[in-house]
């Protein structure tokens, strides 16, 4: 936003200098990021008044011009057609530069010219060269030309936030500017002759989408002259970063940035029944902005249309079939209200940018809507010396308030750490035009009521940030929180997290962090079946690519696409892992539940590559092995395998379930080769997932100790025939349901099946040591109890010593 001072001048009077005035804004969140000096590219150029003009002697298309100022007189020879006595002009006398022209005197087909009069292209003021720039006929004879037009002036540029809508006028800026420094603001006027026919005559309004517009209103000024607009409002647009047009327009232009209402001009001819139909636009049809393009519409896009045809994108741009033209007698103008989200996705939709659609899609004053309309209306027939009807169409299906909001005292206090009273608080929001009564209630309490161009205060922290901004920031002194000091007990989940970066890391194992939005195709690719509970999507209402389109319920996706990146970039040999939530859609318009998971990949060699390195690929138990000392490291025990064959992604044979104290707590095992497939990868992976809030469910983080035995252990071993599909996991449990006090562990040492036992069967050796923590075992106690946990197992597996 660019604010010219001597324009903000007009509304509020500006004692501080530029820079002092800068950061006043910036302190209080209006950051001023560049300060402009204007100043006028001639010198010595003076206003000079035309007292005769006589023919030259040797050119018919040169005159003679005498011109005084306050002090001289002077002669000159001029060409252009558009002067004539009387007339005030800029004068450059001897000594003059214009641009980069230094003036003397000289003569011209045999007559001396002591001066030249300019043009606005000759000063650098403008763009007209057709004749001498004519002044307005109150200026004082004399006075430096960059002094009567004013020429001389800096300017701010404000970067405004989104939510300062507000702050996008000379008005807004000028608000806050009289809030700063004790200022007045000063509204401009709105004196208009409404003497012509009644509007309601001779147009119309009907609203067919209120939702989308809930405010449009329009005055009707006829027999409007266009023109070119006088230099002041030509100088203003200019200044504020506008290209003029012609008077009409430019008065369209001057109000949005002055009051920050954009505006629409209408040639009343044009349309067709003399009304405006305000509706959404037909799906496909097809409109000519003004800007010379075509643009196909959606059904969302509200339209500005006549009886007959659309003549508008409303708050967006007009269209040439309504456009005000040079032969334009009588103009319709729009101030309206329009719905920001609707007008922001039409724009983005269509693609145009504009000066009003920036205003309208962050929400526009609805109170200012008709104080706009009136001031362009007396603006346009002053400039265009037009006649405004009688009357003005509004229609208001339902009025826009904002709601008193409750501002406690203490709260503004507690959370700013200030000790300002409440009528301080009151004074201060006043400043900002914002209502203040007592609260009738609460004591120390007040009932605030926005004004309807803040558009962003809609709570009681809001008019706590109003309060700190106008207050300044740089009053409130530095104070400690008032915060309760006692540690608390972290969070389980967090610290099992901590723990399993800082072990897997340990093991090798890389971590990895993957987005939670992947492509929906990742159920085939991991080959659920369609009663799979992992198909449960939450799918993403705008997702950005394709490949973000719903969110995961698994993670081994990811480490998958993980490896098959690196084995493209030529690294087959992976050991990574992540932490991570999936997501699960329950429907009935419920929020996604939540699953906290672990998972981790390995695939390649497992131990790497280098001199005098075995090239083992990594299998099935290294990973179990990992799993397992992360589990023994968070301290967690009974831990169970037990085989699955019906995990899709995983190698039938070689996957199994994960048991923690005999619940399930996740899935490991080699990923199964139709999966690779898909992603065309070779070789072998292993991969488990767990589930994270059941682990944390299970940890405790106690960790105890008891003292090393002295007596010395009993070792017996054992080998079982049992049949070929049991699993050793099942022996385990058999051994460790027998509850022995004496039993310090049991471990497998062999795995056997081939010739020399029974068909379909195998030998599982256990190696079991006993060991007191109060004496020495004699043989006959280890031979009784070691005969019992024997038994136990032939009872609950059938199981049989091997001969």
């Amino acid at each position: 936003m660019l604010a010219s001072i001597k324009w903000l001048n007009d509304y509020v009077d500006i004692t501080v200098s530029p820079q002092e005035l800068a950061l006043a804004l910036t302190m209080a969140g209006l950051e001023v990021e560049s300060i402009s000096e204007n100043k006028p590219s001639f010198s010595q150029v003076v206003v000079g008044r035309i007292d005769s003009i006589t023919s030259h002697p040797q050119s018919d298309q040169l005159s003679i011009c005498r011109v005084s100022t306050k002090t001289d007189i002077c002669n000159l020879v001029c060409g252009a057609r558009n002067i004539f006595v009387g007339a005030l002009v800029p004068l450059a006398t001897a000594g003059a530069r214009v641009g980069a022209l230094s003036i003397e005197k000289t003569i011209i087909r045999g007559v001396e010219s002591e001066g030249m009069l300019c043009s606005e292209a000759e000063l650098g003021i403008g763009e007209d060269n057709t004749g001498i720039l004519i002044l307005a006929k109150d200026l004082t004879l004399g006075m430096p030309l960059e002094e009567a037009l004013e020429l001389e002036d800096t300017v701010l540029e404000i970067a405004v936030t989104p939510n300062r809508s507000d702050c996008l006028s000379i008005i807004g800026i000028a608000r806050e500017v009289a809030a700063l420094t004790g200022g007045k603001l000063k509204y401009p006027s709105r004196n208009i002759s409404d003497d012509g026919p009644n509007i309601n005559l001779l147009a119309a309004v009907t609203i067919q989408d209120p939702d989308l517009c809930p405010r449009y209103s329009a005055r009707l000024i006829q027999d409007v002259k266009i023109a070119p607009s006088p230099f002041w409002l030509r100088k203003r647009l200019a200044t504020a970063g506008l290209r003029p047009i012609n008077n009409v327009v430019d008065v369209t232009n001057y109000v949005m940035m002055e009051l920050g209402q954009p505006l629409h001009a209408f040639d009343h001819q044009r349309l067709a029944g003399g009304r405006i139909v305000v509706r959404r636009a037909k799906e496909g049809e097809v409109f000519l902005t003004l800007d010379g393009k075509e643009h196909i519409l959606k059904s969302d896009t509200l339209m500005i249309c006549d009886a007959e045809k659309p003549v508008a994108i409303a708050g967006i741009m007009g269209g040439k079939n309504s456009e005000v033209e040079e032969h334009t007698t009588s103009i319709l103008l729009e101030s309206a209200y329009f719905s920001p989200v609707s007008i922001r996705r039409s724009a983005k939709s269509l693609g145009i940018a504009s000066d009003a659609s920036f205003r309208f899609e962050r929400g526009i004053d609805p109170e200012g809507v008709v104080i706009a309309l009136d001031r362009a209306a007396q603006l346009i027939a002053e400039l265009a010396c037009g006649r405004v009807c009688r009357h003005r169409i509004d229609q208001y299906p339902w009025e826009i308030k904002n709601a008193p909001i409750t501002l406690r005292v203490k709260k503004v206090n507690q959370l700013l750490g200030t000790e300002l009273g409440g009528n301080e608080m009151a004074q201060i929001l006043q400043k900002i035009e914002m209502s203040v009564v007592a609260h009738e209630v609460q004591p120390n309490s007040f009932l605030v009521a926005p004004p309807s161009c803040r558009v962003d205060i809609t709570r009681e922290i809001d008019i706590i940030e109003e309060i700190a901004r106008i207050h300044g920031y740089d009053k409130i002194g530095a104070t400690l929180p008032n915060i309760n000091s006692q540690p608390t007990a972290g969070n389980k989940l967090s610290r099992i997290v901590g723990i399993i970066r800082e072990k897997l890391s340990g093991y090798g194992y890389t971590e990895v962090i993957n987005y939670s939005f992947v492509p929906e195709g990742f159920c085939e690719n991991l080959l659920f079946p369609a009663s799979d509970p992992r198909r449960k999507l939450v799918r993403i209402g705008n997702p950005l690519t394709e490949d973000q389109s719903v969110m995961r319920t698994t993670l081994v996706y990811s480490l998958l696409e993980n490896w098959r990146r690196n084995a493209n970039q030529g690294n087959h040999d992976l050991r990574i892992f992540e932490t991570g939530r999936a997501y699960f859609n329950v429907g009935c318009g419920r929020l996604p539940e939540e699953t906290n998971l672990l998972a981790a990949l390995w695939a390649g060699r497992r131990y790497g590559e280098g001199l005098d390195v075995p090239d083992f690929k990594a299998d099935f138990y290294d990973l179990k092995g990992s799993l397992e000392n992360l589990l023994a490291d968070l301290k967690l025990e009974m831990i169970g395998f037990t085989a699955v064959t019906d995990e899709p992604f995983l190698h039938p044979g070689r996957a199994c379930h994960v048991h923690l104290g005999g619940q399930k707590i996740g899935i490991l095992g080699e990923i199964n080769p139709l999966v690779l497939d898909k992603y065309d990868l070779k070789g072998r992976a292993l991969v488990f997932e767990i589930d994270l809030d059941k682990l944390a469910e299970l940890y405790t983080g106690a960790v105890t100790y008891r003292e090393i035995s002295k007596f010395p252990s009993s070792i017996r071993d054992a080998a079982f025939i049992v049949a070929e599909n049991t699993q050793a996991e099942a022996v385990l449990a058999a051994v460790y349901l027998a509850d022995e006090v004496l039993l310090e562990k049991v471990q497998i040492f062999d795995l056997y099946s081939g010739p020399g036992l029974p068909p379909a069967t195998k030998s599982l050796g256990l190696r079991f040591h006993y060991r007191s923590d109060e004496r020495t075992l004699t043989d006959e106690e280890v031979n009784e109890i070691h005969r019992g946990i024997i038994g136990q197992i032939n009872e609950k597996t059938g199981a049989k010593l091997r001969g």
